[in-house]
């Protein structure tokens, strides 16, 4: 029987999504579900002379209005992408409650930096910025201040940014904004673009593979990088796909590097688990950060080992859309979106792992998701952990209105 808390709901409402493996949930489920790693192209371009493979979003994105030009970039653009999935039900919020009474809180670690770094090219070729560049693009608050003043929204608008841990912890701020009554809905989530400052950023740590992720085998040689957008509309609508449980850690083990036992990961994991009232084995799914980089799995899977014995069933999905670092911990917790979206006949298909198939043997009691596989419905677990320690675990369910 679970123990879940009596608390206020936190609705999942609605999920608007855009990443290399398409422009719509609805194109990117069916991809997942595959195990489909078609979405990486080479470029050439982020690292002089290396070639590397990323996930990124490919064709002509939406245009920035003009009368908000100054937020004009690659980020928000691929933010608009995912937003006009979900202005309908937006739009009917707003009549129901109100401009002020409408949050925004997005994560993001590289905020319009691919658009400076062409306008930087720009100045060293002609001696001044492009003139389309201003700050407001490169800026972290920028993506939330553009979500609002193109929406006309008067509730907080902020961003968050605790590298790849930002996006799940932009879910938990606006579930804290529900409960403390200071707003009646939030637009959340998190949107990364690819750039050269991040992509040499990771070769300078040695911790870049040139082709593909291969996440918890013995063979990974590293992260690949991806981009993309994810955003929720947060309600205290009951019933559906809720977020209930959070757990957060600060350990600040190391600047770039987590702790390697997976204490601050340990601390995550029970924390939403306390927070949600479950136990470890009312665990359906397990989404794993899983990098591909030696020091990440062999830690979560420690921290794994201790919170569950043998882990549930688990996959990273970062073999399939790449390191989307700070969109990762919202785009993740979108895919967990998806696997509770449509439950058959009580169960629910999983996302299967997609590696070379050679299990690290230090990586002790995974149980990584083959092709087909499906379980009986339960509540969703999703990790994310971040640079300096900035560790995120959300628990999903979906809950009888």
């Amino acid at each position: 029987m679970p123990l879940m808390r009596t608390r206020r709901p936190c609705s999942l409402a609605a999920l608007a999504m855009v990443n290399a493996l398409g422009r719509h949930p609805d194109e990117i489920w069916p991809r997942l579900i595959r195990g489909d790693q078609s979405g990486f192209r080479a470029r050439e371009d982020l690292i002089p002379g290396r070639k590397l493979l990323v996930a990124e979003v490919a064709g002509a994105l939406p245009a920035v209005p003009d009368r908000l030009r100054q937020y004009a970039c690659r980020n928000n653009s691929l933010t608009l992408a995912a937003l006009e999935q979900i202005e309908k039900p937006i739009s009917d919020l707003i009549l129901a409650v109100g401009r002020d009474r409408i949050g925004v809180v997005m994560g993001t670690s590289t905020s319009g930096v691919s658009d400076a770094e062409i306008a930087i090219r720009h100045r060293v070729a002609t001696g001044a910025l492009a003139r389309s560049f201003h700050y407001s693009q490169l800026e972290f608050g920028g993506v939330a201040g553009f979500l609002a003043e193109l929406l006309g929204l008067a509730g907080p608008a902020y961003t968050i940014s605790t590298a790849c841990s930002s996006g799940a912890r932009a879910l938990v701020s606006a579930r804290s904004l529900l409960a403390l009554g200071v707003c009646d809905a939030v637009i959340a989530g998190a949107t990364d673009s690819l750039c050269g400052l991040t992509t040499n950023g990771f070769a300078a740590l040695q911790v870049l593979s040139d082709g593909i992720t291969n996440p918890s085998s013995a063979n990974r040689d590293g992260l690949t990088l991806g981009e993309g957008s994810a955003l929720f509309l947060v309600t205290r609508d009951a019933g559906g796909i809720q977020l209930c449980g959070v757990g957060e850690s600060s350990e600040a083990h190391h600047m770039s590097a987590p702790d390697p036992d997976g204490f601050g990961a340990e601390q995550a994991m029970r924390g939403a688990l306390a927070d949600a009232g479950m136990r470890p084995a009312e665990i359906a799914y397990l989404n794993l950060h899983g990098t591909g980089t030696s020091l990440n799995d062999r830690m979560e899977s420690s921290a794994i080992s201790r919170v569950f014995g043998v882990s549930p069933l688990c996959s990273s999905t970062k073999s399939l859309v790449g390191h989307t670092l700070g969109a990762a911990g919202a785009m993740e917790a979108g895919f967990c979106w998806l696997v509770l979206r449509e439950p058959s006949a009580g169960e629910i298909d999983l996302i299967p792992h997609a590696y070379d198939g050679q299990l690290d043997p230090e990586l002790v009691g995974l149980r990584l998701v083959g092709p087909g596989m499906h379980v009986p419905t339960g509540p969703v677990m999703t990790n994310s952990f971040g640079f300096g320690g900035n560790n995120c675990t959300l628990i999903l369910a979906r809950l009888p209105a």
